[in-house]
């Protein structure tokens, strides 16, 4: 046990890739299967002796596993940096936290970015299309790697809330609470029509050259670009952009007459999109959107959300944001509805802020006192041990 301690103690310094599947390939819903693959994680925290205060950590569309601390691809803080660390309520000093980058991202798990094992060239369009079930096999692969039998919680918003669902719909006896932020159960119409959207632009990029551009110097960040900014729409609320931006000009006093951008909310997104193209595969994104799309947990249980969480044994704390018209607070309760119709133990908050779907990665005392409180109380119900 000293021994793992150690190696632990040693993970929490860098991001670690491991390589995976050598012996027993990952099937995935396609029917196809990737035999190796790797899986980029990062840890804080150390592993109790039990093994019992495990915490993973789901990112979302656009995310990867620097979730705190400085990401040494964009140089800037980690997206949760005020959720995850000593003394907050993933309160690194009490937990062993693990964020992994998911299964077809960028940012160092396998993906159409990454090398084909059988050509030796980027994977591009021959990566297997995968979907949210895919990525959470590929985190059980990891789990079990790291050899711990049932983490503590799982938590995550948007597509890590989808995420935290399906582990504890399908890995139920792994999971001891879920937390899942800002999320649903299934990718509605009106979510694959705007993914659709930013796909088409992508596609239409004529440097895109069939998902093959890693063959020339050129790349499809015009295309990525406005998709990026297409969806950064759907990540805020029209109260957040009116009272950020208005109808205010962008460093001039009148209206040029043409195409520019002329209100400062044009130039923010026009921002947006050119500062992701720096840090996103444009491949990537045509994958993990598709993988949202794919999403309803209720698909193999005959359509009944009630039957996916029967005998669950898994205790939930489930949030949502009164702006958030991207997933909203329906969805969750859609969710609740069926925990509580099987007796499940359930706990629900739909919190006050103006910021849209996004509120989830901003300062939110009100989510942050949640989820400590939900964390602490399992932990002293006997559920995660602290390290000594």
């Amino acid at each position: 046990m000293a021994e793992r301690q150690e190696d632990f103690e040693q993970i929490d310094s860098f991001a670690e890739v491991v390589t995976l599947g050598e012996d027993e390939p990952l099937r995935l819903s396609s029917g196809e299967t990737l035999s190796p693959f790797k899986v980029a994680y990062k840890c804080w925290g150390t592993l109790n002796e039990q093994r019992s205060n495990a915490i993973l950590v789901c990112h979302a569309l656009t995310g990867d596993q620097y979730a705190r601390g400085k990401n040494p691809i964009t140089g800037r803080e980690g997206w949760w940096p005020k959720l995850i660390g000593p003394g907050l309520p993933i309160d690194t000093n009490k937990y062993f936290v693990i964020c992994s980058n998911v299964l077809g991202s960028c940012s160092g798990s396998s993906g159409p970015k990454e090398i084909n094992p059988a050509t030796g060239e980027p994977y591009g369009l021959d990566f297997p299309v995968i979907t949210i079930a895919d990525m959470v096999s590929a985190q059980v692969r990891l789990i079990d790697h790291l050899k711990i039998d049932q983490l503590f919680s799982v938590i995550g918003g948007s597509m890590g809330g989808m995420q935290v669902l399906h582990w504890a719909a399908n890995h139920k006896t792994r999971v001891k609470t879920a937390i899942p932020i800002a999320s649903t159960w299934r990718h509605s119409a009106q979510n694959i029509a705007f993914h659709e959207v930013g796909r088409q632009a992508i596609m239409a990029d004529p440097n895109w050259c069939d998902g093959r551009y890693f063959e020339t110097e050129a790349r499809p960040h015009a295309g990525l670009s406005v998709a990026r900014m297409a969806a950064h729409i759907t990540y805020m609320s029209e109260r957040s952009l009116t009272s950020k931006f208005g109808r205010n000009l962008q460093d001039r006093e009148k209206l040029t007459f043409g195409f520019d951008a002329d209100f400062q909310v044009e130039s923010y997104l026009r921002y947006q999109g050119i500062s992701f193209v720096d840090r996103f595969d444009a491949n990537s994104y045509l994958y993990i959107t598709r993988a949202m799309d794919y999403y309803d947990i209720s698909a193999e249980f005959e359509g009944s959300l009630t039957a996916v969480f029967e005998n669950t044994p898994v205790k939930f704390c489930i949030m949502s944001f009164t702006s958030d018209w991207l997933y909203t607070t329906q969805e969750s309760r859609e969710i609740v509805r069926a925990l509580n119709a099987v007796g499940a133990q359930v706990s629900f908050v739909e919190i006050e802020m103006d910021k849209g779907h996004d509120s989830f990665l901003l300062d939110c005392p009100e989510m942050f006192n949640i989820i400590s409180g939900f964390l602490e109380a399992e932990a002293a119900f006997g559920g995660a041990d602290e390290h000594e």
